[in-house]
Formats: structure tokens, sequence, C-alpha cells
């Protein structure tokens, strides 16, 4: 297969650690377009842009920051020939190397998990004998990833909104998201897994809350920024007609920073949303923190594995680090890890009907998803910024001393903290 080019919207990839049955994210290249289709953003005058519209047709429409497209060759050549009109090229983002593998039981799938409650679950509730959890009730978590398993004995009760903007030919088909790479669905369980109707499944962080489960990423487990900056965006306009409160979890990054996502975070955070996305799987390396988590307005998570250092818990090597030069001012700027959760082998529900162990940031973001819905579940009149703040207080409580670069206070590995329920 011809290596192809992105021109345009970024493609994003996973924040996660595979198992047997999926690749994670920011390394090895996908090949989701051939070489004459490219992904192009036109910015101009609005009425050149107008013009371009008519010719090219549009995907999607952020206003003064220009329009997606995706043209062939032939197009693309026209549009550089044109002096009206910018074409904003973005490399392609690179998947990154497995974090690490845990085969299922015997090597074959199982109908129940091997603990209703997991490690990470029994952590963030800091109590190893509970059996099940509760909380959530009336918040909204919008899952931005490859889509969820709608039928999973574990969340089907949940499943409130179903979008699917990864589709090349139509950018929303509403109703669909089915998850053909397991990550989405894996995310959501720890957000919000509800043991199933039986009580035999798995349990996440708020199993009262309703899932918004919004397809950005194919099952390759890559998508363009566009597609993703306009789930925002929708989240955003949702929560308002809905008049709920909704958080975003977004399990998924690249390198470096889009304008597109940047201005849809900003603008869903000015409407109310708490965003909270993965550090990355870059560490141990300072400043390895990919985007949006390394955005201001958005809670970056790093990983905890279940190993105890110094009397806590210990941020795993593959977490992405932040940025040192802030450690100790409690103040988030942009590229730094604000709390850290249960990451390294972490089970959850899996695109099959079954159950699957991975590890990544990925797995560590759904643990804060989930807590910030069962928190602003019981404190229906705070708003986003005051949840944030809670999370952040919560943190500080349970200071995280194991790790490279972990530290006494707010440090460049584990942020505050790890914000748990009690």
């Amino acid at each position: 297969m011809k290596k192809r080019r992105l021109i345009g919207s970024a493609v994003l990839s996973l924040v996660m650690g595979v198992s047997m049955f999926a690749t994670a994210a920011f390394g090895q290249q996908t090949n989701s377009q051939s070489l004459d289709s490219y992904r192009v953003l036109i910015k101009g005058s609005a009425s050149e842009k107008a013009k371009a519209k008519d010719s090219y047709g549009k995907r999607w429409d952020f206003g003064s920051k220009g329009f997606t497209t995706t043209v062939n060759e032939h197009q693309y050549q026209a549009l550089l020939k044109n002096k009206n009109l910018t074409i904003e090229k973005v490399p392609e983002i690179q998947v990154e190397k497995i974090v690490d593998q845990k085969a299922r039981r015997g090597g074959t799938a199982s109908s129940v998990p091997s603990d209703a409650t997991p490690w990470g679950i029994q952590a963030i509730y800091n109590d190893p004998a509970i059996l099940k959890t509760s909380g959530g009730g009336g918040i909204k978590v919008a899952v931005l990833d490859t889509g969820v398993l709608k039928t999973h004995k574990d969340l089907a009760a949940n499943v409130e909104q179903c979008k699917d903007f990864s589709q090349r030919k139509t950018s929303l088909v509403e109703g669909s998201c089915a998850d053909g790479n397991g990550h989405g669905t894996h995310v959501s369980g720890t957000v919000l897994a509800n043991g199933g109707s039986d009580g035999t499944g798995i349990y996440g962080v708020a199993p009262e809350a309703m899932l918004w489960s919004y397809k950005v990423l194919n099952d390759r487990g890559s998508g363009y920024s566009d597609d993703i900056a306009a789930a925002i965006r929708k989240v955003a306009d949702e929560s308002v007609r809905t008049g709920s409160h909704v958080i975003i979890s977004m399990s998924l990054g690249s390198s470096t920073k889009d304008s597109l996502i940047s201005s849809a975070v900003d603008y869903a955070y000015g409407k109310d949303v708490l965003i909270v996305a993965a550090a990355g799987n870059s560490g141990p390396g300072t400043n390895t923190i990919g985007y949006p988590g390394a955005l201001v307005n958005v809670v970056a998570v790093a990983a905890l594995e279940n190993v105890q250092a110094n009397g806590t818990y210990r941020v795993a090597d593959f977490s992405s680090r932040g940025n040192p030069e802030t450690d100790g001012d409690y103040v988030i700027q942009e590229r730094d890890v604000e709390v850290s959760a249960p990451g390294r082998a972490i089970e959850s529900t899996w695109n099959d009907g079954t159950y699957n162990t991975i590890s990544g940031t990925s797995m560590a973001t759904p643990h804060v998803s989930g807590l910030a819905a069962k928190i602003w579940s019981a404190n229906p009149s705070w708003s986003n910024t005051q949840l944030r703040q809670e999370l952040q207080n919560r943190a500080k409580s349970n200071d995280i001393l194991g790790g490279s670069g972990a530290a006494t206070g707010d440090d460049y590995a584990a942020g505050f903290g790890f914000p748990r329920v009690k």
C-alpha cells in the first residue's frame, strides 16, 4: 500500500496501551486514505471561501477559522494555485508503541470479569473490599473515542446518545457509534459500567451517569482533528440544549497542538463543560505530555500502577510527564499534568461483549471522568470550574510520591496527586 499524505486537519490517535487486540497511541503510521485523497483546511475571505465550498463541498465549517473538506490530487493542485485562499497542511500523527500486553485468561474471551471492582475502582474509592459502585445520576459523560458496543450488558442501560463523526463520506451519522476497535468500549466501562442487569458484570466509577458516545476515531484508532473539534463543539451545544451537566472524556492525543481542537476546547469550557484528557504514553521524559491534555482548559491525567513506592501508588514509566519548571506552584499552565489515576493493567468492558485488560493514560482518564461525574451529581449547583477545583483539592489530599519525577506537592509526573471518592 502506498504511504499516504495528510493535509489540513491532523490525524489523532488513541493514547492507549494495548491488549492482544488493539494498538495504542502516538507511534506507527496509519493508512486510512489513498495518496490522491486529502483532508484540507481552507481559509480566506468570506466570498472566496463561499466559492471554494461551491466547488469542493464542506465537511465542517469553523467560521473565521476556515472550513474543511476532502479533495483529490487535481483539486488540491488547483487550490494551491488560488492566491486568495490559504491551505493548511498538518503532518501525519504517529501511533505510540505498545505499553504492555496482558493475555486474557486461557487466551480466550471471558463472559465474566475477573473482578467486578478491579484494582483501579478499589483505589479510587479507597476501599479494597468494595463490591459495587454508585453515583453519577443526572450527569452526562461524552466519551470521544472509537465508539462503544451499545449492547454490552454492563453499558446498554446507560447509552443515551450515539454519534459517528469518523465516516469519510458523511461528517456526522446520528445513532451510529459501533466500536470496531475496543478502546472506546473499554474506557466507557471504566467511567460508568453498571455491573449488568444480573450483577455479574463489571463496575465503573459512576454507574448512574449517562453515556454520550461520540465516535471520532476509526476502527484503527485514528481520526482527524476537524472531526474531533466538531464533536467537542457538538457536546457543548448539546449540553446547552438539554440543560445538562456534561463531562468530555478524551483518551486520545497528539504530540502537536491543533488550533481547531484548542478553539473547540475553549468553546466547550465556556459552556460549562468539564474536559478531561490523557497525558500521553511518552514518558518518563519531561515535557512529553500530548494535546489536547496539555491545554490549560483540559484536566490532563497521568497513569498510576498498582505498585507502592514511598507509601503511595507509583506513576507508570510510560506515563507522559509535564514541565518540571512549574513544579510546586499548584497552577495549571500549558503542558502541565494536573492529576493522576489508575492506568496500568485496567480491566473493563470490551467490544465483543466480554472484558479485557489494557494499560495507558487512556485508562487513567476515564477514572477521573467518572469521579467528576460522581462529584457533580452530588453538587449539581456547581460550575465546571468549581468541579475542577474539587478534583484538585482531592488530589492534593492524596499526594503521589512514587515513580520518576514524583515529589511532595505539585509535580510534573503526578500533578496535584490522585483524586479519590473519599
